[in-house]
């Protein structure tokens, strides 16, 4: 069974800063790619921030200048470095792995960042 250990989330004034973590576990597959969707209440969960194996990135428009995707594919950890953040980050953070070969994701349980104004 694929775990997803998220860290890092928390409350923070508009402004500020926090940092995301996520290691993955009992994957038995090669990963080509990690990264982060949020879902805000009453909102569909949406895409943040992926990086490849190979270090190609794509995040979403509302968050690039201010969120950096990174990973250690050694320890396949991946984090998201989140400045300059707003209320409407406000949201419940998922990391995301995909296993190499098939494709398949798998989320973690989530993480609740609140932004306050």
């Amino acid at each position: 069974q694929v775990q997803l250990a998220e860290s890092g989330g928390g409350l923070v004034q508009a402004g500020g800063s926090l940092r995301l973590s996520c290691v993955a576990s009992r994957t038995a597959f090669s990963i080509n790619a990690m990264g982060w969707y949020r879902q805000a209440p009453g909102k569909q969960r949406e895409l943040v921030a992926l990086i490849t194996s190979a270090g190609n990135t794509n995040y979403a428009d509302s968050v690039k200048g201010r969120f950096t995707v990174s990973s250690d594919n050694a320890k396949r950890t991946v984090y998201l470095q989140m400045n300059s953040l707003k209320p409407e980050d406000t949201a419940v953070y998922y990391c995301y792995t995909r296993a190499e070969r098939t494709w398949i994701g798998y989320w973690g349980q989530g993480t609740q960042v609140t932004v306050s104004s």
